[in-house]
């Protein structure tokens, strides 16, 4: 998957994200998503997700389905409009 729709993307998965400085480049930062910050059902660039690390972007892929369960329970986030 391509983390454009927001339906596949939940707290706890593990994905690759550009983020806003690195889009030029489209180098990827790898980590677990704790926060969800786009409110739309899609978006063509990526989903906007905020990472366990703090790190923002938009998710490129989907790394492993499997939602972390000490993650999972993190609730999403409707900051920022993606």
């Amino acid at each position: 998957m391509n983390g454009r729709n927001r339906k596949d993307i939940r707290p706890g998965l593990r994905v690759n994200i550009t983020q806003k400085q690195d889009q030029r480049s489209r180098r990827l930062t790898s980590g677990i998503v704790k926060d969800i910050l786009t409110n739309a059902a899609y978006h063509p660039h990526g989903i906007k997700v905020r990472l366990q690390t703090g790190e923002v972007g938009r998710v490129q892929e989907i790394r492993h389905y499997r939602v972390y369960p000490e993650l999972s329970k993190l609730s999403t986030s409707n900051v920022g409009n993606g």
